[in-house]
C-alpha cells in the first residue's frame, strides 16, 4: 500500500519551491527524512504516513508554501525590511574579523551573547568533516567552537531538521540560519511555545541563494582538485572577501578568488526557490548581517581584498539590545548608516527583490504553485523596476519553466 503523501510536501517539491530547511523532517522524523537530490540540494523524502497533526504544522510553517510577514511596528523599507538600527561595523577581535566572511559582526554578536549569558549555546551550520564542501548542524557552547565554524557556507543546509532536539534540550539557544530558516522558525513559534522560550535570539544574513553540491565540485575542479582529496574547505574568509580554499590531505592549499568561485561557478546553480525569495535579507530575524561592500564609480561592489566590514540591521527589540550591549562591551565597533545607502552595497539583493513580483507572475502564468508572500513588500519593491526589466523576467522565468531549467542560469 502506498503511504498517503503530504499535500504540502508534494506541492512544494513539484513546484521546485523547497528551500531545504528540514523542518518537515523534524515535525515528523520517522516518516520524513532529508536526502540529497540532484544536482545537490537537500530535499525531504516521505517514507510513510505523517504523524497526526503533522500536515497542519508543515502547511503552516514550510517556507516553500508560506513566508512569514515582516513586522509593521518599526520602520520598514520595501527592499531592506524592518529596521530599528542600520550600521556598518566589524569585530574588534582581529582574529574574528580576519576569519569571518566580512567584518565578523555576526560572529562577534554571538560571542557576546555567550559571554553575557544571554544564551548557553549557538545553533548553526559548519563544514561537514566527512564532506568538507557540505554542511551539518552543530551547537557551539564556547567561543573557540563558534570561531571554528565561522564563515559563509555556500552549500545546502537543513538546520531545522533537528530543531526538535534543540527545543527538547531546553536552556537558551541562539539560532543562526538562512532567511527562509528564520521564517519557518518564526512560524513554528506560533504553534510551539517552546521556540520563544528556548530560542530567544534568531540571527540571519543576506542570502544570495543556495548553490548545489555539483557547483561546489566545479569549484574544486577549477582548482584542479578531486573531491576525495579534500580534508578541509572554506568558501570565503581569512580576508575580505577572502578566497575559496581547499586544504588537501598532504597539507597543501589550493585557492580560487571569490569573484571566480561565486561568480563563475556557485551563483550559476542557485536553487529556484531562492530566485523568487521575497525575504532574502532576513527580515524576520532579530539581527541580519551582510557584506558592506564598497562600490566602484558605477555603483557596483568591488571585491579587492581589504579589512572586513559588515552591514548590520537590528530588526527587533531583542536584536537592538544585543547590538547595543555588544558595542558597549567593546566586542563590536559600528557606526550608523542611512538605510538608502544599502543599495550601493548590495545591488544584487536590490535587483532580486524588485523582480520577485515579475517572476511570481510567471509562475502563475505557467499554472505553477506560488508561496504565499503577503506582508513582505513585494508589490512596493516591484515599483522600483522598469517595465522592460519586469517583462524580460516574466518571459525568462516562463522559458526556464518550459525548459525544465529553473535552477540554472
Amino acid at each position: 500500500m502506498i503511504a498517503p503523501r503530504s499535500p504540502t510536501i508534494s506541492r512544494v517539491l513539484g513546484g521546485e519551491l523547497c528551500a531545504g530547511c528540514g523542518l518537515c523532517a523534524s515535525v515528523s522524523p520517522d516518516q520524513v527524512e532529508m536526502i540529497v537530490a540532484s544536482p545537490g540540494y537537500n530535499r525531504p523524502r516521505q517514507n510513510g504516513p505523517l504523524r497526526p497533526g503533522a500536515e497542519r504544522v508543515i502547511a503552516a510553517v514550510c517556507p516553500g508554501a508560506v513566508v512569514e510577514p515582516w513586522a509593521v511596528a518599526t520602520d520598514v523599507h520595501p527592499v531592506w525590511g524592518p529596521w530599528r538600527s542600520v550600521l556598518t561595523g566589524y569585530a574588534t577581535d582581529e582574529a574574528v574579523r580576519w576569519r569571518a566572511s566580512s567584518g565578523g559582526a555576526l560572529t562577534a554578536l554571538l560571542i557576546h551573547a555567550l559571554r553575557d549569558g544571554e544564551v548557553d549555546r549557538v545553533v548553526h551550520v559548519r563544514a561537514d568533516p566527512d564532506h568538507p564542501t557540505r554542511n551539518l548542524m552543530t551547537c557551539s557552547r564556547t567561543e573557540a567552537e563558534l570561531l571554528d565554524g565561522a564563515g559563509s557556507r555556500y552549500s545546502a543546509s537543513s538546520p531545522l531538521a533537528a530543531i526538535e532536539g534543540v527545543l527538547a534540550d531546553g536552556g537558551a539557544a541562539a539560532f543562526v540560519g538562512k532567511p527562509c530558516d528564520i521564517s519557518a522558525l518564526r512560524r513554528l513559534s506560533r504553534l510551539d511555545p517552546r521556540v520563544e522560550r528556548h530560542i530567544p535570539l534568531a540571527l540571519s544574513f543576506f542570502c544570495a541563494g543556495v548553490p548545489s553540491h555539483d557547483a561546489a565540485e566545479r569549484v574544486l575542479a577549477a582548482m584542479g582538485v578531486a573531491p576525495g582529496d579534500v580534508s578541509a574547505f572554506r568558501y570565503r574568509g581569512e580576508g575580505w572577501p577572502g578566497n575559496a580554499a581547499a586544504t588537501l590531505a598532504d597539507g597543501s592549499v589550493r585557492e580560487l578568488s571569490y569573484a571566480h568561485s561565486w561568480g563563475d561557478h556557485l551563483s550559476g546553480e542557485v536553487q529556484f526557490r531562492c530566485k523568487i525569495c521575497p525575504d532574502a535579507v532576513g527580515g524576520v530575524a532579530d539581527i541580519a548581517c551582510a557584506d558592506a561592500w564598497y562600490g566602484d564609480d558605477d555603483g557596483y561592489p568591488t571585491f579587492a581584498e581589504q579589512d572586513g566590514r559588515s552591514l548590520i540591521l537590528a530588526r527587533t527589540a531583542a536584536g537592538e539590545r544585543l547590538l547595543r550591549s555588544a558595542m558597549a562591551a567593546g566586542t563590536l565597533a559600528a557606526e550608523p548608516l542611512g538605510v538608502d545607502q544599502i543599495d550601493r552595497m548590495q545591488p544584487g539583493q536590490a535587483r532580486r527583490k524588485r523582480l520577485v513580483r515579475a517572476r511570481v507572475a510567471a509562475l502563475a502564468l505557467a499554472l505553477q504553485p506560488v508561496p504565499r508572500m503577503t506582508g513582505t513588500c513585494v508589490e512596493a519593491a516591484s515599483k522600483r523596476a522598469g517595465l522592460a526589466e519586469q517583462l524580460r523576467n516574466v518571459v525568462g522565468t516562463v522559458r526556464r519553466i518550459a525548459n525544465g531549467r529553473r535552477s540554472r542560469r
